[in-house]
């Protein structure tokens, strides 16, 4: 598949890029096209020096939309009205939502828009898109840990089944996941809430890379 990650300079996007272009072609976005080469040169290394087979091209934000099959949505939801203003050519894309929105007092609270979920709204102000939650519980730091497998479980929701479908798919190819079908959309506040639950249970409990399973 040709997969474009918007936000892909950042951890979490350059981390999936470090999984999924080992079997798929992922495009590293950036509105930015020389922080996208950079981060692409880092990861090209580092799968290099392990031995690993990769597939990976910097772009722009623009470009991953062009480019790819799936778009990904890395970045802080209150990013997002933003990021897509300046972009076009969207319309029946398959499009991934993987944004909690959560706020940090004493500790994290989830925190979403009006819509109900940031893949709510990101449905909402792309109509002809497909959106699909999923991703969305994955610790952070896991994705760059190469020598480790990534064996947590992925809710994956959209109210399009062929979306849906392929995005399990997509999850299946990387390491260790198991995707799991949770329903339609209205589903993603539950699984967005769950990423602000397991960063307080991981910092107040004191333990790394906490995730989810079902079994």
């Amino acid at each position: 598949m040709k997969v474009g990650i918007i936000g892909g300079t950042g951890g979490i996007g350059q981390g999936m890029a470090l999984r999924l272009s080992q079997d798929h072609s992922v495009y590293i976005g950036s509105r930015i096209e020389e922080k996208a080469q950079a981060a692409c040169e880092l990861c090209g290394y580092a799968l290099k020096v392990l031995g690993l087979p990769f597939d990976l091209l910097p772009t722009t934000n623009q470009g991953v939309v062009d480019e790819s099959e799936i778009v990904v949505f890395s970045i802080p939801a209150e990013n997002l009205e933003r990021t897509i203003e300046g972009l076009t050519g969207l319309e029946g894309k398959t499009v991934i939502s993987l944004m909690n929105p959560m706020i940090r007092t004493d500790y994290f609270k989830y925190n979403p828009p009006e819509d109900g979920s940031a893949a709510l709204k990101l449905q909402k102000l792309l109509p002809d898109s497909k959106v699909v939650a999923a991703f969305n519980n994955i610790p952070a730091g896991k994705w760059q840990q190469l020598s480790e497998p990534l064996d947590y479980s992925v809710c994956v929701c959209s109210d399009f089944d062929d979306a849906k479908k392929r995005v399990m798919e997509l999850v299946n190819s990387v390491s260790e996941l198991k995707a799991l079908d949770a329903g339609p959309l209205a589903v993603s506040p539950y699984i967005e809430a769950i990423t602000p639950l397991v960063i307080n249970i991981a910092r107040f409990s004191k333990m790394r890379d906490v995730g989810v399973y079902f079994r």
